[in-house]
């Protein structure tokens, strides 16, 4: 794949002057609707937002939806949905391979653990959070004082409405909004292609247009073991979008980097992107090898791979973009102007110092960089560390964390043992999903091999973690010896608390002992420094809008936002690249392939040929601004309806999380015509294309 830099990336600072009209992930609550109606004609008003807003879904596997029927359907991803689909397969049933459709109600398939939230109202409590920490305080005093009223927000309002409540920092600490959700926990497969349509043109293709896939998943939401029926869900445009119609994108981008100061970028540039990549592409080899093996260690390795290797082409985009000169130099000299223009006011000593103050931050979170990200980490959705790439290992560490943490007042507590967390974080500690012994062993023994490596093999911690053995012996040791493939064992402790859980004298549960006050303790030094940054953001944002004025969107934070911009092609190396595919071009890229893999269809395709309507529209591209998360996202006409759903950028998209490239950056997504026709004329799964159409079974 060909990574282009991004060159006008000063949009980085996302000031309003220099913001182009399709650029920001904005929050629903401050749509720049000025902004929509100058370019487009149209201003969306607060009914077609409020029901934008209900209608849009977050998967807890890292992804956005939508619902689409009244009867409780909700569609995204195959790529969000392979994790439930990998879960729910087996030797013998391949989901993941086969694709599957539920032909009656009873026949849907419920997911593991798969947690969808729908957002049902937000709350600025910055006013409230800053407040709670005192006049002065600093680093670790003011990061405990910090979180102590977080949760206290997030647990009187959980009370309070029976909602999921989650308070979220917004412009890296210049506000916090509360956000409520409504949980589902009960949600089923309805259908799935093959993954073979659904990533089409793998690997070559990712990142790139034109493109060829049916990536979608569909799924039922039950409560109280029924449908639900939602008041709000996504009208289906059977006819879609052309060329130059104006769209919206309503989904949960990941995370943006586009408010970092120079200091922070050129971390990311010289440490943590380099030393991220380094573990993908090590990661990337052991697992390629081990699925090679067989076909069943390729399906049960499935998931794990396609997100190495997806996550690898963005953080190279990234680094690509970083590394740029003519970027960072660009940063620079915006920086300096906005520090001049800082200089000029009243308090401008307070800004100009809060640079200071994340240079000295930073270099904190450098100094420890390396034993935090090997033994602690915070990665989202919970910490993964580098050492123990393992799902026991994160069960072990859950159990004896939450045997420390739940007699501790609420707001004492780790945040993700928090009450308003603790339904979520019950339901990974509890998950079904299958364990497989050999995988685990694999995984783990790349991961100790990494933390050896890194640490040093003389490193007191690397010596007590591995117990004389080697990486592989350790390892193998670890996961044979523990119990906690057994849900009712995981049970059984959790219930106990830590006498049960110290008690249990489980082996992988001692190794989580071993590194905890070590981890804890980085922990708390990176999040002292984090809220030094946090606090220099906050006077930096406030100086910023002091000196440039609003307009500005916060950095994205998984959570809910819209981003607009209009069915656009681009140019790429001197070619104009047309913003719409057809079904036609799909059958004609694979007969140039000679129907070699990545590019041979599955038999399902091949035997519909002669029935599918070819010109049938199959994927386009918009200028819309998103990025990793908003994967499943609806896009969305002024009329309020589905016509299409986010699933990839072009290749000079990857680079987004540090600015936007409104010229040739792409949003790529399968048009609502396309999807249907695949229902019909290839699956011929005729009731459920008509319950899209008519938004009931």
């Amino acid at each position: 794949m060909k990574l282009t830099p991004m060159i006008a990336l000063g949009a980085a600072l996302a000031s309003a002057s220099t913001s182009l009209a399709e650029e920001g992930m904005w929050l629903f609550s401050a749509l720049p609707k000025d902004k929509i109606q100058a370019a487009y004609g149209f201003t969306p008003d607060d009914a077609w937002v409020d029901h934008v807003m209900k209608s849009s879904v977050r998967f807890n596997s890292g992804g956005s939806g939508s619902f689409v029927s009244g009867d409780g359907l909700a569609i995204t991803n195959h790529h969000v949905g392979l994790d439930a689909l990998q879960k729910m397969s087996s030797d013998t049933k391949n989901f993941v391979r086969d694709g599957f459709y539920a032909k009656t109600q009873a026949d849907e398939v419920k997911c593991l653990d798969l947690e969808l939230n729908v957002l049902v109202s937000t709350e600025d409590v910055t006013a409230r959070v800053n407040a709670g920490v005192p006049a002065g305080a600093t680093g670790d005093e003011a990061a405990k004082a910090r979180r102590n009223v977080i949760s206290g927000i997030e647990g009187e309002s959980h009370d309070k409405t029976g909602l999921r409540s989650d308070v979220v920092t917004l412009y890296q600490g210049g506000a916090y909004h509360l956000y409520r959700y409504k949980r589902y926990t009960d949600v089923r497969l309805v259908f799935a292609p093959e993954q073979q349509i659904a990533f089409y043109g793998g690997d070559p293709d990712n990142f790139e247009f034109p493109r060829y896939d049916l990536d979608i998943c569909i799924f039922r939401v039950y409560e109280n073991n029924q449908p639900i029926h939602p008041e709000h869900y996504l009208k289906w445009s059977v006819d879609g979008v052309k060329d130059g119609d104006v769209v919206f994108v309503s989904g949960n981008p990941g995370r943006t980097e586009r408010l970092f100061t120079l200091s922070q970028l050129k971390f990311s540039r010289d440490v943590s992107l380099p030393a991220i990549l380094r573990t993908y592409k090590r990661r990337d080899v052991a697992m390629t090898a081990w699925s090679a093996r067989s076909d069943e260690n390729l399906r049960r390795a499935k998931h794990d791979l396609f997100g190495i290797r997806n996550s690898r082409k963005v953080l190279d985009g990234q680094l690509a973009g970083l590394q740029t000169p003519s970027f960072l130099g660009a940063k620079e000299e915006a920086e300096t102007a906005l520090k001049a223009k800082i200089a000029t006011l009243p308090d401008g000593s307070a800004g100009i110092s809060a640079f200071s103050d994340m240079d000295s931050a930073q270099m904190t979170i450098a100094r420890i960089f390396t034993r935090f990200r090997v033994l602690e980490s915070m990665s989202y959705p919970r910490p993964n560390p580098v050492a123990f790439n393992s799902d026991l290992f994160v069960f072990a560490r859950t159990l004896l964390r939450a045997g420390d943490e739940r007699p501790k007042p609420n707001g004492e507590r780790m945040p993700e043992y928090t009450e308003a967390k603790k339904d979520s974080m019950q339901l990974d500690l509890f998950s079904e999903k299958p364990i497989y012994e050999d995988l685990e062993i694999i995984t783990l023994t790349d991961s100790l091999e990494e933390m050896t490596e890194l640490l040093g093999g003389d490193d007191q911690t690397v010596r007590a973690v591995l117990a004389g053995k080697s990486p592989h012996e350790r390892a193998s040791e670890l996961v044979r010896g523990t119990k906690l493939r057994d849900v009712a064992f995981r049970h059984k402790l959790y219930d106990g608390g830590a006498a049960a859980v110290t008690a249990a004298n489980d082996p992988m549960i001692e190794l989580a002992r071993t590194v905890d006050d070590e981890a804890r303790s980085l922990r708390r030094t990176y999040e002292a420094a984090d809220e030094i940054r946090k606090q220099a953001q906050a006077v930096i944002g406030r100086a910023r809008f002091a000196a440039e004025g609003a307009g500005t969107y916060p950095d994205a934070t998984f959570t809910l936002r819209l981003s607009y911009g209009s069915v656009k092609g681009y140019e790429d190396d001197g070619k104009e690249i047309a913003p719409v595919t057809t079904i036609a071009g799909l059958y004609q890229r694979s007969d140039e392939h000679h129907d070699h893999e990545p590019f041979d269809l599955p038999d399902t395709w091949v035997r519909s040929k002669a029935s599918v309507k070819m010109d049938t529209p199959f994927n386009f591209v918009s200028d819309c601004d998103t990025i990793g998360g908003n994967s499943g996202s609806p896009t969305i006409d002024r009329k309020g309806e589905f016509v299409g759903i986010i699933f990839d950028g072009n290749s000079y998209s990857t680079s987004g999380n540090f600015g936007f490239n409104a010229a040739r950056s792409r949003a790529v997504s399968v048009h609502s015509a396309g999807i249907l026709e695949s229902l019909r004329d290839v699956y011929g799964v005729t009731a459920l294309s008509q319950e899209l159409v008519n938004g009931h079974r």
